[in-house]
């Protein structure tokens, strides 16, 4: 990334940390992540209508439109919630961590979370020192099993960290397994990643992985769309799989069982338009077995290292991967009569008559014994009397 890309961040950084009592919207959306799960189309659907200051007030005064269809079960749910929505504290306490609050519209805002339609964030909270627009132009998911094989746990390191040397930013869950591999081989080779977290932004969530954590606040971001305090649950992993998705350019799916939450973020990136990979590993895996049937069944593409995935989410022309050939061998480079002649040559110590290596190459008697010299200058056989045989080692 250019000198340009890293120093906008810091002065974004700076703009977000205005004085939250002129930007009621903002006051208003980070109260509504209070009120509401991660991925509530319904709130999608009315923020697209009315602000999110007047929905905060008609929630709280029963006075909601009836055009916005809400049934009474749904609005007491959002109302048992209501005292516990404090935005000045939740705003404050994130700043106190080095982070903040971004809404759709800022210019920090990534434009391809809208891609999301009704189920976008309301808005994402932050902490680090980047801008998650800049870095997210410019990223790839790297997701899979928690309960990863040690293979599994090389491979994402190996992938992550070629990534982060080609510029891009390694995105992840920061869980066990996959996860932790990828965000550790991005920070080992002094690469950004971004951690999109089931929990608040000040949660070290798994504990295991509360110094790792720490490091991706401080060499990339951290974010959520839970607010500051909250804790994970197994639906609120699966809601922040499809942000991790909308994203990043693709995602890869180094280990998954056939049940593995880390499909449910393949299978997001495919509805999404978005590249999805996987990496194959033993047939006998069972932590393999769901990345082998998304790759058969076509919903992603194999790839093995980062140049074959920097060719398929790269700029058309400019990251293409290197082609894989064999190693070309000297005889590889021989025309196919002088090749036909040299196969005709046995390989033992007393060689051949000529007469045997013509009925063997199936060639007349002079070209045959053009073609040897020419191979004995080339190094390939050497004549014995009346015989021919090969040069040791060639």
């Amino acid at each position: 990334m250019n000198r340009s890309q890293t120093a906008a961040p810091d002065s974004h950084a700076a703009d977000t940390a205005e004085p939250t009592s002129a930007e009621p919207e903002r006051r208003a959306r980070a109260a509504l992540t209070r009120l509401v799960e991660p991925g509530d189309a319904v709130i999608g659907r009315w923020l697209t209508r009315v602000s999110a200051a007047t929905l905060i007030e008609a929630i709280r005064e029963r006075t909601v439109p009836g055009y916005l269809d809400l049934d009474d079960a749904r609005l007491a749910g959002y109302r048992a919630r209501l005292p516990d929505a404090n935005p000045d504290v939740d705003l404050e306490r994130v700043r106190s961590r080095g982070g903040r609050f971004i809404i759709p519209g800022d210019t920090e805002w990534p434009s391809q979370l809208d891609d999301l339609g009704d189920g976008r964030p309301i808005g994402l909270w932050v902490r680090g020192t980047g801008s998650l627009r800049l870095l997210a132009l410019r990223s790839v998911a790297v997701v899979g099993a928690r309960a990863c094989t040690a293979y599994g746990a090389h491979v994402a390191g190996e992938l992550a960290a070629q990534l982060a040397e080609r510029g891009w930013v390694v995105v992840s869950g920061a869980a066990y397994g996959i996860d932790a591999a990828a965000h550790r081989g991005a920070l080992a080779v002094g690469g950004t990643t971004l951690g999109v977290l089931a929990c608040g932004v000040d949660v070290a969530y798994p504990q295991g992985n509360s110094e790792l954590i720490s490091r991706i606040a401080e060499q990339g971001l951290l974010l959520s769309e839970l607010p500051p305090g909250e804790h994970p649950n197994r639906f609120r992993f699966v809601l922040r799989n499809r942000v991790i998705a909308a994203l990043t350019r693709g995602t890869v799916v180094v280990e998954a069982a056939l049940r593995s939450g880390a499909l449910s973020t393949a299978r997001r990136a495919r509805d999404l338009n978005r590249h999805t990979m996987g990496v194959a590993g033993p047939v006998t895996s069972e932590l393999s077995a769901g990345v082998h049937a998304l790759i058969r069944s076509g919903g992603a593409t194999l790839v093995t290292d980062a140049a074959e995935i920097g060719e398929l989410i790269g700029a058309i022309g400019d990251d293409l991967a290197p082609r894989r050939s064999g190693p070309v061998l000297p005889r590889d480079l021989l025309e196919p009569a002088i090749a036909r002649v040299l196969e005709a040559v046995p390989a033992t110590a007393d060689g051949a008559p000529i007469e045997r290596l013509v009925r063997r190459s199936g060639l007349p008697p002079d070209e045959v014994l053009q073609r040897l010299y020419e191979l004995g200058s080339l190094g390939f056989v050497e004549r014995c009397g009346a015989h021919w045989r090969l040069v040791r080692g060639a």
